[in-house]
């Protein structure tokens, strides 16, 4: 049976004077929902440049895909960006697959 475990961590990261989030586990069409919304908390909250630690991340869906092309569509808008950081192997072939490597750190 496979692990549904996620988690969706704050962090501030003081040195690039980003918001910081890990995301553990599998991002999928339940748990990707609330990413976007933590994620939109934060553009709503004036810290329009976000950075997303996805190396503990096991599985990612075309919930997550959208999510993260959303949030950097928002950032880039309020003059910020979003940038992925410590992709794990898997995140890094999906968003290669799709043509989003820009975003990877």
């Amino acid at each position: 049976m496979e692990s549904e475990a996620f988690e969706i961590i704050k962090e501030q990261d003081k040195e690039q004077g980003a918001a910081g989030f890990t995301v553990i586990g599998r991002v999928n069409s339940k748990t990707s929902r609330e990413i976007q919304n933590k994620l939109e908390d934060a553009l709503n909250s004036g810290e329009i440049n976000i950075v997303l630690n996805m190396f503990q991340v096991e599985y990612m869906s075309s919930d997550g895909i959208r999510v993260i092309l959303r949030i950097h569509k928002e950032a880039e808008k309020a003059g910020g960006k979003l940038k992925i950081e410590r992709p794990s192997e898997m995140v890094r072939n999906v968003l290669s697959m799709v043509g989003l490597n820009e975003m990877l750190n």
